[in-house]
């Protein structure tokens, strides 16, 4: 007596509900360590950074542009630097990275 295809396939997809369904929250939860945590916190460290500018800071636009704050204008610009006497209004989310920090003023050393 031979088994029908129907009947085969019907006692295969009698398992656990469960067990169907844990390929795809292990997919999920590869993905969430692998890309969505690590992209957070990479836009979180950018937030902080963009935050902490300030006059002098020696930046890098997304754009590849080098030069120096030369004023912070409101919460979403600054105008930059990028030779002398030419200077460029630049948001503050197209800042990528800061290369230099000025040095503080040290009071303490008077001649």
């Amino acid at each position: 007596m031979l088994i029908s295809t129907a009947y085969a396939q019907d006692a295969a997809a009698g398992g656990d509900p469960i067990m169907s369904f844990l390929p795809l929250i292990l997919i999920f939860v590869v993905f969430y360590f692998l890309l969505i945590r690590p992209q957070q916190k990479r836009a979180k460290e950018h937030k902080q950074l963009v935050e902490g500018l300030r006059r002098g800071d020696v930046v890098v636009t997304s754009g590849g542009l080098i030069g120096k704050i030369a004023r912070v204008i409101d919460d979403n610009e600054v105008e930059v630097e990028i030779a002398k006497d030419v200077k460029v209004k630049v948001m503050r989310s197209m800042i990528a990275t800061v290369q230099g920090k000025p040095e503080p003023a040290n009071d303490t050393e008077k001649k």
